[in-house]
């Protein structure tokens, strides 16, 4: 007879009976209910309750109301009209009363009670001793009160998991066991509903499972909805073009045309090769797409576009026409050095600039920048490491006066750690400009007086490795004169604790570090550039038309030049004539960075670099009318100069 342990697990079905609040049972896991001669009020574990027959008794036996008891306790009851028999339920079992006998029937076992059951107004009316007996409960008498107690037995739980997360028809399933019990009891039996090792076929199955603990008692049923998939199938790479024959330099248009049967191609997997534009020679040219689904299945194919004799527009002229902005295009180096170079004024704001760029090669640990500001500061920064081991670089600041100092940092830009110094130079240029371009808001720090902070925390995040360049740009602000110092160390130690012991490391006598005013510049271009069918060029980072900053190496007291005005920050405002496009060329080898066009970052370029004077990136283009252009850029680190920026007539259109 362990059914009724579990019965008085379940939650009281009989909330609508509740009345005023008592006071609870003062032992944990103990249920109490008093009941009153004569009187509807009971008190279950300290809440007051009444029930729909009063305590009665009958031939000296005293009977309370079966609905109210079973409730009580948590039983769900029912009537079976047909047998004339009430019964009180649970998932592990079940009580069987009849009116006028004492019989009663315990999971279909025969009992005999104290005395017959009996209706009270519609109510079946069961002898408390017999209640009590069955349900595992002492009773107890004083005066006119019958107290009936029993111990709660707390239900196990049936919990699991299936496993895998995503599941495909006709693979293998597991069931993690989560089976829990409040007493430690261990599991002695379960039941399953919907349990398949395999499920064959897609579509959405419930499992349930109930568990059945070493003292008897059964869980409520726990259930996992499964979502079975169809078996995943690779993707159908496919594209089409708007013709299947081309004239040489023709606009063609691609239509990606792959399919997925989960519709999960991965975009960042999709890859093209021999796709361009147009075509600039007659044949056959081989166009393939490669797609991968998010299972990591491939799907490959190549199609033929034929290209006829007949030239539509030269590849100049194309790049001219339909490049768009980041995209390279191909020029003759000699022809750009024949268009007019046209003259510039500038006027130069009074801005502050940090150049750590010597030694650019780090052979040892050190400081390599130390001099005092305050005021709104742009810092740059550019160096490789030649250690034997990783190093970092770190920005202290010292607050060598008499009251706190407010420390700000607001547009910032890294690049690298990477081996390639004009990749570093082209990131850091771009996230720079991304970030003066969003003019976010400045974070702050104080600074007080006699300490020294590290700073910009931005570029001492990552270690830098053997062989490996870092880039990066920073506007920092200072409302009192601080001490700047830019410390390199070995990966690991503390660099405030060194620094009384490093010693200022020399300046490489090739690169630049010092410091510089002014180094804001906008450029002034007066009339329409493009008029009349001219082409003309503004040459820039020349030190002629585009002259180097002068500035000091305050650790030295000597003079020094800002050579490639790198860490400059350029403005310029053109009007461009109707269907001008501007242009960039570099003319002293490698150049890659970044422009700011109107508002919208346009990197040069979008996937590479300009490899010599026979490339160029398209920055903007012009309608069909007349069209005022903002520009802002820097020489980006690693890159060559000088540059040269081409504002030309595009060619006419052709049909």
């Amino acid at each position: 007879m362990k059914w009724w342990k579990s019965l008085a697990l379940l939650s009281l079905a009989a909330a609508p009976l509740y009345g005023a609040a008592g006071e609870a049972s003062a032992e944990p896991g103990v249920n109490t209910i008093t009941l009153t001669k004569g009187s509807k009020q009971m008190d279950k574990d300290g809440a007051a309750i009444t029930a729909v027959q009063p305590l009665t008794i009958k031939n000296d036996v005293s009977y309370a109301a079966f609905s109210t008891l079973a409730q009580l306790y948590g039983y769900k009851t029912s009537y079976d009209a047909k047998a004339k028999e009430s019964i009180a339920k649970t998932p592990s079992g079940e009580i069987r009363f009849r009116m006028n006998t004492k019989d009663i029937w315990v999971d279909g076992t025969k009992w005999t009670g104290e005395a017959a059951s009996y209706s009270e107004k519609g109510s079946l009316m069961i002898p408390i001793r017999t209640w009590a007996k069955i349900s595992g409960s002492s009773i107890s008498f004083s005066g006119k009160q019958i107290l009936l107690r029993w111990t709660e037995q707390q239900a196990p739980t049936a919990g699991f998991q299936v496993q895998p997360a995503v599941i495909y028809a006709g693979d293998p399933v597991t069931y993690v066991d989560q089976y829990a019990s409040p007493s430690g009891a261990p599991l002695l039996n379960e039941e399953w509903t919907g349990r398949q090792d395999v499920f064959v076929e897609p579509g959405t199955y419930t499992v349930t499972r109930r568990a059945q603990d070493a003292d008897g008692n059964w869980s409520e049923p726990f259930t996992v909805t499964v979502q079975v998939l169809a078996v995943n199938q690779p993707p159908v790479a496919d594209f089409t073009t708007d013709k299947p024959v081309y004239r040489q330099g023709e606009k063609i248009a691609y239509t990606d045309l792959s399919s997925d049967d989960n519709n999960a191609i991965d975009p960042a997997k999709t890859k093209w090769t021999g796709k361009q534009d147009a075509f600039f020679s007659p044949g056959d040219h081989t166009v393939t797409l490669s797609v991968t689904d998010a299972q990591g299945l491939t799907s490959t194919v190549s199609k033929t576009i034929s290209v006829t004799d007949e030239i539509l527009y030269t590849e100049n002229e194309f790049g001219l026409l339909f490049a768009q902005p980041g995209e390279k295009i191909r020029v003759d180096g000699d022809q750009v050095l024949n268009i007019p170079t046209r003259s510039y004024d500038f006027d130069s704001e009074p801005s502050k600039m940090i150049r750590s760029n010597s030694p650019e090669i780090w052979n040892e640990e050190g400081i390599v920048f130390d001099d005092q500001f305050d005021g709104k500061v742009r810092l740059l920064f550019h160096n490789k490491n030649n250690m034997s081991g990783n190093v970092r670089m770190y920005l202290a600041v010292t607050n060598e006066g008499y009251q706190t100092a407010r420390f700000g940092v607001g547009a910032t830009g890294t690049g690298g750690p990477d081996p390639s110094e004009i990749r570093t130079g082209k990131l850091s240029t771009i996230r720079y400009l991304t970030a003066v371009n969003a003019n976010g808001p400045q974070t702050y720090t104080d600074i007080k007086a006699g300490e020294t902070k590290l700073v910009l925390n931005e570029i001492s995040q990552n270690a830098i490795k053997p062989g490996m360049v870092y880039s990066a740009y920073a506007d920092v602000t200072a409302d009192r004169t601080l001490r700047f110092r830019v410390v390199v160390v070995r990966d690991g130690r503390e660099p405030i604790a060194a620094l009384d012991q490093l010693s200022l490391l020399p300046a490489d006598g090739t690169h630049t570090r010092g410091s510089f005013n002014n180094t804001t510049r906008d450029i002034h271009i007066d009339g329409m550039l493009g008029e009349g069918g001219k082409a003309e060029r503004v040459v820039l980072g020349d030190n002629k038309l585009d002259p180097y900053l002068d500035g000091y190496d305050n650790s030295d007291g000597s003079l020094q030049l800002n050579r490639g005005n790198f860490g400059v920050l350029y403005k310029m405002t053109v009007t461009l004539a109707p269907r001008t496009v501007i242009y960039l060329n570099p003319r002293g080898g490698l150049y890659a960075g970044a422009f700011i066009v109107n508002g919208q970052i346009v990197p040069v370029t979008n996937n590479e670099q300009l490899k010599n004077s026979s490339e160029a990136a398209v920055l903007h283009r012009s309608g069909d009318s007349p069209e005022t252009v903002e520009l802002k850029y820097m020489i980006a680190s690693g890159s060559n100069l000088p540059i040269t920026m081409v504002f030309q007539p595009m060619p006419p259109l052709k049909s």
